[in-house]
C-alpha cells in the first residue's frame, strides 16, 4: 500500500517508517522540516496546523499515520486548540484525497474521573479523525518504553540525577507501559487489518505497575541505589513538574501536561488489541533492558 507517515522526524515516526517499508509498503513522510529526516524515504514539506502541503503529501495515499502532537510552546492558541485545528485540516485533506484509513496514536483515557487536558486533547483528535474517515484506527497507549521516548527518557534522567527519589501521591496510580517494538508492530498491523477498522484500541503491555514501581524497575535495571521517599498524600504536581523538568533537562510545556496525566489510574478498558492485531508482547523488564541497551549504544548513561 501507499502510506504517509506524518511526524516522520519525530520519535515514533522515525521508527515506524522503516518498519512499514520492511512490511512491503511504499512509504513517504511529512514534516515541517524535511531536512531533519534521516530516513531512506521521500519526505515532503507540510504543516497540519496551516494545512500547507497536505494535498500534495496525501495524493494517491491509501493509509495515513497521524503522529502529530502539538505540545511545543506557541503563541497560536493552546496546545489543545492547535491539536484540534491540525486534526480537522488533516482529516479534510485526507477525505479530499480519498484516503481509506487513518491510523492515530493517542493516549489512554482514565476509566473514572475527568481526563487531563493533555489526554482530553488526544481524545478530541481521535474523534475528529474517526468521524471523518470511518475505517480509521486509533491506538491508545500509555508510556512507551523506548530509547528515544521522551516519557521514558524523562524517567531515566530523574533516576540518573536524583540521589533520593521523591514519590508524590500519584506514584501509587497504575498503568501498563508498552515496549516500543510492540507499539510499532501494532501500528504496522493496523494499516490493513480488516477487523481493526472503525475502532479505538487500548494498546498496552502485559504488566500492570504503579508509576512508583515503574521508576523502581528502571532504577534496578540501571543498577543504582536510589532510596525512595514517600510523600504520602502530597501531589505537588504544579511545583514538582517544573523542578522535574529542570532536573531532566526537558521543557515544562511537555512535562507539565504529562505529569497532570499521572493523577489517576490509566488502565485499558480491555486487553484485546494485541490479540486482534496478532502481536506478541514483551514483558516490562525486557522492554526496559532493551531500551537502555539501545540508548547506551549511542549515548552512555552516566550512572550505569
Amino acid at each position: 500500500m501507499k502510506v504517509l507517515v506524518t511526524g516522520v522526524t519525530g520519535y515514533v515516526g522515525a521508527v515506524l517508517a522503516p518498519a512499514l517499508q520492511q512490511a512491503g509498503h511504499e512509504v513517504r513522510g511529512l514534516s515541517r522540516d524535511p531536512t531533519r529526516a534521516r530516513l531512506d524515504v521521500p519526505v515532503l514539506p507540510g504543516d497540519v496546523i496551516s494545512g500547507q502541503g497536505l494535498d500534495q503529501a496525501l495524493d494517491d495515499v491509501e493509509v495515513a499515520y497521524y503522529l502529530i502532537h502539538a505540545m511545543e510552546p506557541s503563541a497560536d492558541g493552546t496546545f489543545a486548540e492547535r491539536e484540534r485545528r491540525g486534526a480537522e485540516r488533516f482529516a479534510a485533506a485526507a477525505v479530499r484525497a480519498g484516503v481509506r484509513r487513518v491510523v492515530y496514536l493517542g493516549g489512554l483515557i482514565p476509566a473514572a474521573g475527568a481526563a487531563s487536558p493533555h489526554l482530553a486533547s488526544r481524545l478530541g483528535v481521535e474523534r475528529v479523525l474517526l468521524q471523518a474517515i470511518p475505517d480509521s484506527v486509533a491506538l491508545r497507549a500509555s508510556i512507551v518504553i523506548g530509547a528515544r521516548s521522551r516519557s521514558f527518557r524523562f524517567l531515566v534522567r530523574l533516576v540518573e540525577r536524583l540521589p533520593v527519589i521523591a514519590f508524590p501521591s500519584w506514584a501509587q496510580h497504575r498503568t501498563q507501559p508498552i515496549d516500543e517494538r510492540d507499539i510499532v508492530a501494532m501500528l504496522v498491523s493496523a494499516a490493513g487489518h480488516p477487523d481493526a477498522g472503525g475502532r479505538s484500541l487500548d494498546a498496552v503491555g502485559p504488566d500492570v505497575v504503579s508509576y512508583g514501581q515503574l521508576i523502581e524497575r528502571i532504577r534496578d535495571s540501571m543498577l543504582l541505589g536510589r532510596p525512595g521517599l514517600r510523600l504520602g498524600r502530597l501531589s505537588l504536581t504544579p511545583i514538582a513538574s517544573r523542578v522535574a523538568a529542570v532536573i531532566a533537562g526537558e521543557d515544562h510545556e511537555l512535562i507539565g501536561p504529562l505529569m497532570e496525566s499521572l493523577e489517576t489510574d490509566l488502565l485499558p478498558r480491555d486487553d484485546l488489541a494485541a490479540a486482534l492485531l496478532e502481536i506478541r508482547r514483551h514483558r516490562l523488564d525486557a522492554a526496559i533492558e532493551h531500551a537502555l541497551g539501545v540508548w547506551e549504544r549511542d549515548e552512555p548513561l552516566k550512572a550505569r
